[in-house]
């Protein structure tokens, strides 16, 4: 007598129930592949994980540029030195500030504090530094925009014309005062450039010494 062999009644489906029994099996081992999915991309040493992340810090909102809060407040670097340097360096702040755009990228705004920051750090006059570091404490730089800039880079330079015993300047009349020299700008009569300014700086017309920077 031959035996019968019966097959799960599955196997025979066919048409519409057949396509809704592979639907149930989908949906009852699709949890445990998106499981496994996240466990083999989110490795710490993955290099497409450390990417995402820098793309995460380079599209921050301009209030979590990162500027590192101990460049303005570590030790001077250079040995003492005077003020050979000072009105250099005041002019240099001033044109810098003057030729800053008026609506800085984010980047830009953070670059101009680094780099006022780190002058403190590095200005070859180490007891200057020493002054110039107490006074950006009390006066953090402005970097806003050109005028902010500007105003700022004007009125601590008057807080030091002060302690010196010197005349406050017109804070504005700096885009006039100070001038780059720049390829974009006439050159003088006597041919030395345009920006080499005749008016009286924030250091004073009269006084032929070199001013301390703070």
């Amino acid at each position: 007598m031959a035996t019968t062999v019966q097959f799960p009644r599955l196997l025979r489906l066919r048409g519409p129930l057949a396509l809704l029994a592979l639907c149930v099996i989908g949906l009852i081992t699709l949890p445990s592949l998106l499981v496994l999915g996240p466990q083999e991309s989110s490795s710490s040493s993955s290099p497409i994980g450390s990417g995402a992340a820098d793309k995460k810090m380079s599209s921050a909102s301009p209030s979590e540029i990162f500027v590192d809060p101990d460049l303005g407040f570590g030790g001077v670097i250079m040995p003492k030195l005077g003020n050979e340097t000072a009105k250099a360096t005041w002019k240099l702040i001033h044109t810098v500030a003057s030729r800053y755009p008026e609506k800085p990228r984010p980047d830009e705004r953070a670059a101009a504090k680094q780099w006022i920051y780190l002058l403190s750090r590095l200005y070859p006059c180490g007891e200057c530094a020493v002054h110039f570091q107490k006074l950006l404490q009390e006066h953090p730089p402005q970097t806003a925009s050109r005028t902010a800039l500007s105003n700022w880079a004007c009125s601590v330079h008057n807080l030091v014309n002060v302690r010196l015993g010197k005349p406050e300047f017109d804070c504005g009349t700096l885009f006039e005062v100070y001038k780059c020299g720049c390829a974009d700008e006439p050159e003088s009569s006597d041919g030395t450039g345009g920006g080499e300014s005749t008016d009286k700086t924030l250091d004073g017309e009269e006084d032929k010494k070199e001013t301390p920077l703070v």
